[in-house]
């Protein structure tokens, strides 16, 4: 009996795109978070889990859980497997193209479960202003293949996978839906209005898509300059007449706003706390050659190429850090330079700290990852570099930002969805 309430009382989720599971740890809770990066006047029962004596804090559990997830990459399935499989041992990860997935679902094979949410980030790279913006006409295949000479861009190319998310949307039928991207798809045409469209179509206009909203990660504790888009669609049938008002309005009323409310930010007042900063997020790591930490133990060798090239740069530790890209060593920024190379950490120098790009635990610190998340492996199974460590936690959604959307739909859902839908 206790069970079946359980059950009954949780939100399933469908994660696309998953890459190493930020949003889908984020949506789930139960992690540990630095307290620095929560607002206690905003987030008070955020801090139940406190320890005293611990810069750290274990947010609440939320109502959703991950039924079933999916990435291509088989980096993203070594670092998403080995976590998640220690919260669920019943979420099933398939390592495959979603374009594969969907026609064999469309042939009989029963691949996506019923859901109440379907969530991803389809590929943002053909969208973002740090590439060749080619859009909709990637030069890549649905697969990461390179198209060939001659070959025509179609709908399975990297640039259209948000049509087969799409369609997994049509196949599951959930409560409602959360497509990521990009900033940049904004200023990319008319590819927002597109895309918005396309997604409202969904069993023959069958889904509401509210206005895009970009979202800065910086505006929730995560301490980065780091932009997202967020598409969200809710299922018309299931809504009730009220919100279903006050979601088609052109400004919808802060009771209904599904978009989290920003928790920091420069100018700070009663509510809101100033941005978090890289050296809270990393002041308590040791330096890579005294961390028994694999992840905290690896970082780029790359040497200095000159401030004309992206990466070259010393973290602002009084600040906010760049938007960890998911880049070759090369493009990593610094965690330290040398004096010679414009480096202003001099007391660090002195003391012999060498220069050196950001770790891989570094980088997932920005992100707001878990100590306990681990980027490094050498296990033979599900085994991870410090490359793949590197692009799968620069693909991410940082995971705080995801606990912030989640609860905040997590309030919104007995008050938008028909009784009996949860």
């Amino acid at each position: 009996m206790k069970n079946q309430k359980k059950r009954s009382e949780e939100i399933s989720i469908v994660s696309l795109f998953s890459g190493c599971g930020g949003l889908d740890l984020g949506f789930e809770g139960g992690f540990p978070v630095l307290k620095s990066c929560l607002n206690p006047r905003i987030h008070a029962s955020w801090f139940k889990n406190q320890t005293s004596n611990s810069s750290w804090v274990t947010l609440p559990k939320t109502r959703f859980k991950t039924i079933f997830s999916n990435d291509i990459l088989p980096a993203a399935k070594s670092s998403w497997v080995p976590y998640f499989s220690k919260r669920n041992k019943e979420t099933v990860f398939r390592a495959e193209s979603i374009v594969d997935l969907v026609k064999r679902h469309q042939a009989g094979e029963k691949v996506f479960p019923k859901a109440d949410i379907v969530i991803g980030g389809f590929p943002c790279q053909d969208f973002s202003v740090a590439g060749k913006r080619r859009g909709f006409n990637s030069h890549k295949a649905h697969n990461g293949s390179f198209l060939q000479n001659g070959d025509e861009a179609t709908e399975e190319n990297r640039g259209m996978l948000y049509i087969w998310m799409r369609r997994v949307i049509d196949i599951v039928r959930p409560k409602m839906f959360i497509a990521e991207n990009v900033k940049g798809l904004i200023s990319l045409a008319d590819a927002k209005r597109i895309i918005e469209r396309d997604f409202s179509a969904v069993g023959g206009e069958g889904y509401l898509v509210i206005d895009a909203k970009v979202l800065s990660a910086a505006n929730y504790g995560v301490p980065q300059r780091r932009e997202r888009v967020f598409f969200i669609g809710f299922r018309k049938d299931l809504l009730t007449k009220k919100a279903l008002k006050a979601l088609s309005s052109k400004v919808i009323s802060p009771e209904f706003d599904p978009y989290p409310r920003p928790t920091h930010g420069e100018a700070t007042n009663n509510c809101v706390l100033p941005y978090m900063t890289v050296g809270k997020a990393l002041q308590d790591l040791l330096e890579p050659e005294k961390s028994s930490d694999l992840s905290q133990k690896a970082f780029s060798k790359a040497k200095w190429y000159g401030r004309h090239c992206q990466g070259q740069v010393e973290v602002d530790l009084n600040g906010l850090g760049p938007t960890i890209r998911a880049e070759h060593h090369g493009n990593i920024e610094f965690r330290r330079l040398s004096k010679t190379n414009g480096g202003k950490y001099l007391n660090e120098l002195k003391s012999g700290d060498r220069e050196r790009r950001l770790t891989v635990r570094e980088c997932a610190r920005i992100q707001t990852f878990p100590d306990d998340y681990e980027f490094i492996r050498e296990h033979k199974n599900y085994k991870l570099t410090s490359s793949e460590g590197y692009k799968v936690i620069g693909n991410a959604v940082p995971p705080i930002l995801g606990y912030h959307l989640a609860t905040r739909l997590q309030e919104l859902w007995p008050i938008i969805f028909k009784k009996g839908n949860k």
